[in-house]
């Protein structure tokens, strides 16, 4: 299952995990988010622990989302030693995804 990731755990669950890392810029009356949505479950649920694949609901986490400059949702962010590497804007399938990820492990 994706982290649940806030204001107050990103820095440990994130920034410090010594993971690759993919954050999901979302919100609930979002229709694109919900498509991509189950997609970043699926992969948080076969990845396990290899990684850190987490969602950020930016009605509840706004100054997360100003932090990162996110203006469009959802919003994906590929993280490695605590810093940006990649980012994706809009759906995207499950291989481009999992394609992302693999490169930067």
């Amino acid at each position: 299952m994706a982290h649940t990731i806030t204001t107050g755990n990103f820095e440990e669950l994130v920034k410090n995990s010594g993971k690759v890392a993919l954050v999901d810029f979302w919100a609930a009356w979002c229709g694109p988010c919900r498509m991509v949505g189950p997609v970043v479950e699926e992969i948080a649920n076969e990845m396990g622990d290899t990684a850190v694949i987490g969602k950020v609901d930016v009605d509840a986490e706004g100054d997360l989302a100003m932090e990162f400059g996110i203006r469009n949702i959802p919003t994906l962010l590929f993280f490695k030693d605590g810093q940006v590497v990649d980012k994706h804007v809009g759906v995207a399938t499950k291989k481009q995804l999992q394609d992302k990820l693999a490169a930067l492990m």
